[in-house]
C-alpha cells in the first residue's frame, strides 16, 4: 500500500512538471508575460490558481467521476464561450502592454493598483483552467496513457489503471464530441493488465487515498515548474533586449487571442451539434 502511494506520487509529480511545459498554453503565456514584467507575486498566485483547478479536474478523471461529465458535457459550448471572452480579454491586455524595466518599480502611484491585480491573480488562473473543458479529457487521456506504461514496466500503482480504464470506457459511451477522440482513437489497449492487479487487495478507501495523492502530487509538479519558469525570467528579464522583451511579449498576446478564437470555434461547433441533434 505505502509503496503504490510513493509510486503514484513520483509519478504524479513529474506528470504535472511535464505536462506543464508546453509553453503554448494559456497559463504558461500569462505566467510568462507577467514575469517579464516583473510580477512575480501575480505569477506565483496564477500559478495556485491553476493549480487548484487542475487539482479539481485530476482527481475528477482519477477517481472515476465520469458519470459527472454527462452533466457537465451539455455546459461545455457555454464553458467555451465564457473562456475565449475571458482569453481574448487577457490577450488583448497583454498585446497593448508597454515594458519599461528601468521606471516599473520607481511608479509609486501605480503600486496601488499592481496590488489590486496582484490579488486577483490566484482568481485568474482558476477561471481560465476550468473555463477550459478540454483539461478534463486531457488529464484522463494523458493519466491513463502515464499509469498505464508505468503498470506495465512492473510497478505497483495499487490498480489506479483498472478504475482509469473504467473511466475511459464510460466516457467513450458518451456521443463523441470534439475533443472525445483523443480518448477513442488512443494508441494504448484499452484492455488493462497487471501483475499487481490481479493479486492485490486495497481497502475500500484506497482509491480515494490514491486518487487524492496523483492529483495533488501532478498540481504540486505543475507549481513547481510554473515556479521555476517565473523566477528565472523574472530574474534574468533585464538581461534580455528591451525590444526582444516587447515583441515576445506581443506575439504571446496574439497567440491567446488566437487559442481564444479556437475556443470561440469549438464552442460554435458544439452549438450547432445541439442544433442539429
Amino acid at each position: 500500500m505505502t509503496e503504490s502511494i510513493i509510486t503514484i506520487s513520483i509519478v504524479g509529480l513529474l506528470a504535472g512538471i511535464i505536462f506543464s511545459m508546453p509553453i503554448a498554453g494559456p497559463i504558461s503565456i500569462l505566467i510568462t508575460t507577467n514575469a517579464l514584467k516583473g510580477r512575480f507575486r501575480y505569477c506565483v498566485l496564477v500559478n495556485f490558481g491553476a493549480s487548484f483547478a487542475t487539482f479539481t479536474y485530476v482527481f475528477g478523471a482519477v477517481y472515476g467521476l465520469t458519470k459527472l461529465y454527462s452533466f457537465y458535457k451539455p455546459a461545455i459550448p457555454y464553458l467555451f464561450s465564457l473562456g475565449s471572452i475571458l482569453l481574448l480579454y487577457i490577450g488583448y491586455k497583454i498585446f497593448i502592454t508597454k515594458i519599461d524595466f528601468e521606471h516599473f518599480e520607481d511608479k509609486s502611484q501605480m503600486s496601488e493598483k499592481i496590488k489590486k491585480k496582484e490579488k486577483g491573480g490566484f482568481y485568474t488562473g482558476c477561471l481560465i483552467n476550468f473555463l477550459n473543458p478540454t483539461l478534463f479529457i486531457g488529464w484522463l487521456t494523458s493519466t491513463f496513457l502515464v499509469i498505464s506504461f508505468v503498470s506495465s514496466l512492473g510497478f505497483n500503482t495499487g490498480d489506479l489503471e483498472i478504475f482509469i480504464d473504467r473511466s475511459v470506457k464510460e466516457i467513450s459511451n458518451f456521443e463523441s464530441s470534439i475533443n472525445d477522440s483523443l480518448i477513442l482513437n488512443s494508441p494504448v489497449s484499452m484492455d488493462v493488465r497487471t501483475t499487481h492487479s490481479e493479486n492485490a487487495r486495497f481497502p475500500t478507501y484506497f482509491h480515494l487515498l490514491i486518487s487524492v495523492f496523483y492529483a495533488l502530487f501532478v498540481s504540486v509538479g505543475s507549481v513547481t515548474w510554473f515556479y521555476f519558469l517565473a523566477f528565472l525570467i523574472t530574474r534574468f528579464r533585464k538581461s534580455i533586449n528591451i525590444l526582444f522583451v516587447s515583441r515576445l511579449v506581443k506575439v504571446m498576446g496574439v497567440v491567446l487571442c488566437l487559442i481564444g478564437l479556437y475556443f470561440v470555434y469549438l464552442g460554435s461547433q458544439l452549438f450547432l451539434n445541439l442544433q442539429i441533434s
